[in-house]
């Protein structure tokens, strides 16, 4: 799912919760001394209730006194009250981390490290997302790649072959000018201002990066990012995709389900909405990403199991955040449909949830992902990105002029996080 959320303020508050929580016992479990221990698991997708709560019960089953108890908390609140509650030494024993926060929280002292998971069942993409001074803080839960939807029913009005596994950028750009119907207000593309489903790939497509292996560079002054932020931009220039204005308007997936727009980059979390829907899914399609000068690289991100620090139940809380992300309980995830599973060699009975697509094109594009980028304070530098790149993608100032800007305060920004 995409990654976006407020984390204003996040970096001090955790700094403060680093020490406010020093001498304190986190109060989220129930029992202690030698009786029963009960963990709670804190997570935000209701979604996913169901399958968590049998991972849970197949836990139970396998450590007599133990139990989990799941806290849902809807993702526009999560991470503040997860916030809060750090500070105030009642977070869950384990819960759900993304990538932009991973770092932060595992530098702040919130998250135990998880010594003894077998990395090699995981891709090296997800687990680097989690690993922080050499240790891994968080065992990989699921992943989500991206891939190009398109909507069948306006490929055969127009007499337009469906993309396939091979093509290219060129290719992309004349199937999109071929599909832009502007009498019947019609686009081929949606160059959407979206970092994970567009803007990222198109830079890694390009041979360049947003930032390096480290964290202490960003690429965006290279001219590899320039390319990946032009194959956007012109596309709006163009005329095969609306206008910022008219994005913001109408988001590209409301114009993409109305048949509005024939291409839309999305991730793998599509297909579970897409495929539940009698009215769109058989005439909705997928395909790999196209071929930039240097592959066809999408970004992979995936959710963690994490470990309180603080927890004053860790072992247990250590142990069930590595079982929640292992064999098992990814063959459960897979047979609700609703997320890829990270374990290594269960991912089949997700691709077979929804046969109408070929759900293989999001679990194949592991093979040449590249991680989605991360630092310690990830949010400031987010922050000036959008503020930036919105004026870039509005035409307000040049690709070149923004990427300078760009370039210059993100640098700084990371400048300060080594301070």
């Amino acid at each position: 799912m995409p990654r976006h959320h407020n984390r204003s303020r996040l970096a001090a508050l955790l700094a403060a919760a680093a020490l406010a929580v020093t001498g304190l016992a986190a109060c989220s479990s129930e029992g202690g001394g030698g009786g029963d221990v009960t963990l709670q698991y804190g997570i935000w997708d209701q979604v996913q209730k169901p399958a968590m709560q049998k991972i849970a019960d197949a836990f139970e089953k396998e450590n007599p006194g133990v139990s989990v108890k799941i806290q849902v908390t809807p993702f526009s609140q999560y991470w503040t009250k997860l916030q809060t509650a750090v500070t105030g030494g009642s977070a869950p024993d384990v819960f759900w981390m993304n990538g932009p926060n991973s770092k932060l929280y595992a530098s702040n002292g919130v998250l135990a490290p998880l010594d003894g998971v077998d990395t090699s069942k995981y891709s090296e993409g997800l687990t680097d997302i989690y690993t922080y001074g050499g240790k891994l803080y968080g065992v990989p839960k699921d992943f989500d790649t991206i891939g190009v939807w398109y909507d069948k029913a306006l490929f055969d009005a127009a007499g337009v072959a469906y993309p396939k596994a091979g093509w290219t950028w060129d290719d992309y750009l004349a199937t999109a000018k071929a599909l832009t119907n502007p009498e019947a207000g019609v686009w081929g593309s949606a160059a959407a201002l979206n970092d994970q489903q567009n803007y990222y790939n198109t830079i890694a497509q390009a041979g360049g990066y947003v930032i390096d292996d480290d964290g202490t560079k960003t690429g965006y002054g290279e001219p590899e990012a320039l390319e990946g932020i032009r194959f956007w931009v012109d596309q709006i220039t163009d005329g095969v995709s609306p206008t910022q204005q008219q994005m913001t308007d109408t988001p590209p997936e409301d114009a993409f389900l109305s048949g509005k727009v024939a291409m839309y980059w999305s991730g793998s979390w599509s297909a579970n909405k897409f495929g539940q829907d009698a009215s769109i899914k058989d005439h909705v399609g997928v395909a790999p990403l196209p071929t930039g000068p240097t592959g066809d690289q999408s970004v992979v991100h995936g959710l963690a199991n994490v470990a309180n620090a603080k927890s004053p139940h860790l072992d247990a809380a250590k142990k069930f955040a590595a079982f929640a992300s292992g064999k098992e309980a990814a063959g459960i995830q897979a047979s609700s449909g609703a997320v890829i599973p990270a374990y290594e060699g269960t991912q089949q009975d997700w691709i077979d949830s929804y046969p109408s697509f070929d759900l293989s094109v999001f679990t194949d594009a592991l093979d040449t992902a590249v991680p989605y980028p991360a630092s310690i304070n990830t949010a400031a530098w987010v922050t000036v990105q959008d503020q930036t790149l919105s004026q870039v993608w509005a035409l307000s100032i040049t690709p070149e002029e923004g990427l300078a800007t760009l370039a210059e305060k993100m640098q700084a920004s990371l400048d300060k996080e080594k301070k």
